[in-house]
Protein backbone atom coordinates (compact mmCIF):
# COMPACT_ATOMS: atom_id res chain seq x y z
CA UNK A 1 0.00 0.00 0.00
CA UNK A 2 1.06 3.33 -0.71
CA UNK A 3 2.68 4.80 2.81
CA UNK A 4 0.89 8.00 1.43
CA UNK A 5 -2.00 6.82 0.96
CA UNK A 6 -2.45 5.20 4.11
CA UNK A 7 -1.08 8.33 6.17
CA UNK A 8 -4.19 10.39 4.37
CA UNK A 9 -6.45 7.40 5.53
CA UNK A 10 -4.78 7.81 9.18
CA UNK A 11 -5.21 11.50 8.82
CA UNK A 12 -9.14 11.51 7.26
CA UNK A 13 -9.94 8.77 10.48
CA UNK A 14 -8.29 11.52 12.81
CA UNK A 15 -10.37 14.10 10.99
CA UNK A 16 -13.57 12.26 12.03
CA UNK A 17 -12.87 11.32 15.51
CA UNK A 18 -12.64 15.27 15.93
CA UNK A 19 -15.73 15.85 14.32
CA UNK A 20 -17.57 13.03 16.37
CA UNK A 21 -15.58 15.28 19.92
CA UNK A 22 -17.06 18.28 18.15
CA UNK A 23 -20.37 16.77 18.90
CA UNK A 24 -20.31 15.75 22.43
CA UNK A 25 -19.04 19.24 22.57
CA UNK A 26 -21.62 21.04 21.50
CA UNK A 27 -24.21 18.85 23.43
CA UNK A 28 -22.35 20.40 26.25
CA UNK A 29 -22.08 23.75 25.24
CA UNK A 30 -26.03 24.04 24.96
CA UNK A 31 -26.67 23.68 29.04
CA UNK A 32 -26.64 27.37 29.73
CA UNK A 33 -28.70 28.47 26.46
CA UNK A 34 -30.91 25.44 28.17
CA UNK A 35 -30.77 26.89 31.55
CA UNK A 36 -31.82 30.51 30.82
CA UNK A 37 -34.61 29.40 28.25
CA UNK A 38 -36.24 26.66 30.65
CA UNK A 39 -36.31 28.72 33.54
CA UNK A 40 -37.14 31.83 31.35
CA UNK A 41 -40.52 29.56 30.55
CA UNK A 42 -41.85 29.19 33.96
CA UNK A 43 -40.78 31.92 35.75
CA UNK A 44 -40.22 34.80 33.13
CA UNK A 45 -38.02 36.76 35.20
CA UNK A 46 -34.81 37.74 33.28
CA UNK A 47 -32.82 37.77 36.81
CA UNK A 48 -33.62 34.42 37.52
CA UNK A 49 -33.16 33.40 34.14
CA UNK A 50 -29.73 35.07 34.05
CA UNK A 51 -28.52 33.38 37.22
CA UNK A 52 -29.19 30.07 36.10
CA UNK A 53 -27.64 30.94 32.60
CA UNK A 54 -24.16 31.91 34.55
CA UNK A 55 -24.62 28.60 37.16
CA UNK A 56 -24.50 26.01 34.07
CA UNK A 57 -21.47 27.94 32.28
CA UNK A 58 -19.92 28.07 35.85
CA UNK A 59 -20.44 24.05 35.73
CA UNK A 60 -19.51 23.50 31.93
CA UNK A 61 -16.19 25.42 32.69
CA UNK A 62 -15.29 23.74 35.92
CA UNK A 63 -16.07 20.24 34.39
CA UNK A 64 -14.09 21.17 30.98
CA UNK A 65 -11.35 21.75 33.84
CA UNK A 66 -11.63 18.60 35.48
CA UNK A 67 -11.14 16.97 32.26
CA UNK A 68 -8.48 18.15 31.35
CA UNK A 69 -9.73 20.40 28.58
CA UNK A 70 -7.77 23.63 27.27
CA UNK A 71 -9.15 26.14 29.90
CA UNK A 72 -9.06 28.93 27.82
CA UNK A 73 -11.78 27.08 25.67
CA UNK A 74 -13.93 26.75 28.82
CA UNK A 75 -13.32 30.12 30.02
CA UNK A 76 -15.10 31.09 26.30
CA UNK A 77 -18.06 29.46 27.11
CA UNK A 78 -17.87 31.28 30.62
CA UNK A 79 -16.94 34.83 29.02
CA UNK A 80 -19.60 34.12 25.94
CA UNK A 81 -22.37 33.88 28.78
CA UNK A 82 -21.07 36.82 30.67
CA UNK A 83 -21.75 38.87 27.58
CA UNK A 84 -24.95 37.95 26.61
CA UNK A 85 -26.12 38.65 30.83
CA UNK A 86 -24.62 41.78 30.01
CA UNK A 87 -26.60 42.24 26.88
CA UNK A 88 -30.05 40.95 28.36
CA UNK A 89 -29.47 43.20 31.50
CA UNK A 90 -28.52 46.18 30.49
CA UNK A 91 -31.34 46.39 27.46
CA UNK A 92 -34.06 44.37 29.87
CA UNK A 93 -35.04 42.51 26.64
CA UNK A 94 -34.51 38.71 27.50
CA UNK A 95 -33.99 38.22 23.18
CA UNK A 96 -30.96 40.25 23.67
CA UNK A 97 -29.33 37.46 25.78
CA UNK A 98 -29.01 35.30 22.17
CA UNK A 99 -27.93 38.25 20.00
CA UNK A 100 -23.97 37.13 20.62
CA UNK A 101 -24.79 33.87 18.91
CA UNK A 102 -26.67 35.56 15.89
CA UNK A 103 -24.13 37.44 15.37
CA UNK A 104 -21.84 34.87 15.23
CA UNK A 105 -23.75 32.22 13.36
CA UNK A 106 -24.41 35.41 10.49
CA UNK A 107 -20.06 35.81 10.04
CA UNK A 108 -20.05 31.71 9.70
CA UNK A 109 -22.42 32.01 7.39
CA UNK A 110 -21.57 34.57 5.19
CA UNK A 111 -17.96 33.29 5.74
CA UNK A 112 -18.96 29.68 4.60
CA UNK A 113 -20.54 31.29 1.52
CA UNK A 114 -17.79 33.14 0.52
CA UNK A 115 -15.07 29.94 1.14
CA UNK A 116 -17.09 27.90 -1.22
CA UNK A 117 -17.29 30.75 -3.93
CA UNK A 118 -13.70 30.72 -4.26
CA UNK A 119 -13.57 27.25 -4.37
CA UNK A 120 -11.61 26.64 -0.50
CA UNK A 121 -14.66 24.98 1.39
CA UNK A 122 -14.32 25.60 4.82
CA UNK A 123 -14.40 21.88 5.71
CA UNK A 124 -11.55 20.55 3.53
CA UNK A 125 -9.72 24.25 5.03
CA UNK A 126 -10.31 22.95 9.06
CA UNK A 127 -9.59 19.04 7.79
CA UNK A 128 -6.32 20.09 6.81
CA UNK A 129 -5.40 22.03 9.89
CA UNK A 130 -6.77 18.71 11.78
CA UNK A 131 -4.71 16.22 9.87
CA UNK A 132 -1.71 19.08 9.23
CA UNK A 133 -2.21 18.05 5.61
CA UNK A 134 -1.48 21.59 4.64
CA UNK A 135 -3.09 23.68 1.37
CA UNK A 136 -2.14 20.90 -0.99
CA UNK A 137 -5.92 18.98 -0.50
CA UNK A 138 -7.15 21.93 -2.90
CA UNK A 139 -4.52 21.18 -5.98
CA UNK A 140 -6.77 17.73 -6.26
CA UNK A 141 -9.99 18.27 -8.17
CA UNK A 142 -11.96 15.34 -7.24
CA UNK A 143 -10.96 15.63 -3.14
CA UNK A 144 -11.94 19.82 -4.06
CA UNK A 145 -15.30 18.59 -5.55
CA UNK A 146 -16.47 16.13 -2.84
CA UNK A 147 -15.37 18.86 -0.27
CA UNK A 148 -17.95 21.23 -2.02
CA UNK A 149 -20.16 18.77 -2.00
CA UNK A 150 -20.04 17.94 2.01
CA UNK A 151 -19.78 21.57 2.90
CA UNK A 152 -22.85 22.28 1.08
CA UNK A 153 -24.94 20.81 3.39
CA UNK A 154 -23.04 21.93 6.01
CA UNK A 155 -23.91 25.52 4.59
CA UNK A 156 -27.73 25.03 3.92
CA UNK A 157 -28.60 23.88 7.48
CA UNK A 158 -26.53 26.66 8.86
CA UNK A 159 -29.13 29.36 6.70
CA UNK A 160 -31.98 27.64 7.63
CA UNK A 161 -31.19 27.77 10.99
CA UNK A 162 -30.25 31.14 11.10
CA UNK A 163 -33.27 32.20 9.41
CA UNK A 164 -35.47 30.76 11.51
CA UNK A 165 -33.60 32.11 14.62
CA UNK A 166 -33.50 35.45 12.84
CA UNK A 167 -37.21 35.59 12.38
CA UNK A 168 -38.01 34.61 15.86
CA UNK A 169 -35.18 37.26 17.28
CA UNK A 170 -37.24 39.88 15.43
CA UNK A 171 -40.93 39.04 16.59
CA UNK A 172 -39.37 38.66 19.92
CA UNK A 173 -40.19 34.86 20.60
CA UNK A 174 -37.84 34.47 23.47
CA UNK A 175 -38.37 30.72 24.72
CA UNK A 176 -38.67 29.46 21.11
CA UNK A 177 -35.27 31.63 19.96
CA UNK A 178 -34.02 30.00 23.23
CA UNK A 179 -34.77 26.39 21.68
CA UNK A 180 -33.60 27.01 18.06
CA UNK A 181 -30.26 28.54 19.95
CA UNK A 182 -30.52 25.35 22.05
CA UNK A 183 -30.44 23.03 18.91
CA UNK A 184 -28.11 25.03 16.64
CA UNK A 185 -24.78 23.51 18.17
CA UNK A 186 -26.14 20.22 17.52
CA UNK A 187 -27.54 20.73 14.20
CA UNK A 188 -24.22 21.92 13.17
CA UNK A 189 -22.21 19.22 14.69
CA UNK A 190 -24.53 16.78 13.12
CA UNK A 191 -24.90 18.44 9.45
CA UNK A 192 -20.94 18.38 9.71
CA UNK A 193 -21.00 14.58 10.46
CA UNK A 194 -23.49 14.35 7.34
CA UNK A 195 -21.25 16.41 5.40
CA UNK A 196 -18.24 14.14 6.12
CA UNK A 197 -20.13 11.19 4.98
CA UNK A 198 -21.21 12.97 1.22
CA UNK A 199 -17.33 13.54 1.06
CA UNK A 200 -16.47 10.31 1.87
CA UNK A 201 -19.49 8.87 -0.93
CA UNK A 202 -18.16 11.67 -3.27
CA UNK A 203 -14.99 10.70 -3.24
CA UNK A 204 -15.43 6.89 -3.67
CA UNK A 205 -11.94 5.09 -3.94
CA UNK A 206 -10.05 7.92 -5.43
CA UNK A 207 -6.45 8.26 -3.68
CA UNK A 208 -4.80 12.15 -5.05
CA UNK A 209 -1.90 11.23 -2.94
CA UNK A 210 0.85 11.67 -6.61
CA UNK A 211 -0.95 14.38 -6.96
CA UNK A 212 0.33 16.73 -4.45
CA UNK A 213 3.72 16.69 -6.21
CA UNK A 214 2.14 17.59 -9.62
CA UNK A 215 3.01 20.68 -11.70
CA UNK A 216 -0.03 24.00 -11.97
CA UNK A 217 0.01 22.14 -15.52
CA UNK A 218 -0.53 18.85 -14.51
CA UNK A 219 -3.11 20.37 -12.24
CA UNK A 220 -4.91 22.20 -14.93
CA UNK A 221 -4.98 19.00 -17.23
CA UNK A 222 -6.61 17.34 -14.31
CA UNK A 223 -9.00 19.84 -14.21
CA UNK A 224 -9.92 19.60 -18.02
CA UNK A 225 -10.52 15.89 -17.97
CA UNK A 226 -12.49 15.79 -15.42
CA UNK A 227 -16.89 15.83 -15.72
Amino acid sequence: MDPTAHHMADGEEAAQAVLRSRLRAAVIDIAPIFGFTVSFAFTHQLTIALALALAAAAGVCVYRVVRGESVWRALAVLGLVCVQGTLAAKTGDASNFFLPNLVMHSVVVVANAVMLLIRRPLMGVAVALITKEGPGWHRCPVRRRAYIKGNLLILASSAVMLTIQLSLYLSGQVVALGTADAFGPPVLALSTLLGWRIYRRALGGHSCATNYRTTPETSLSLERTLP
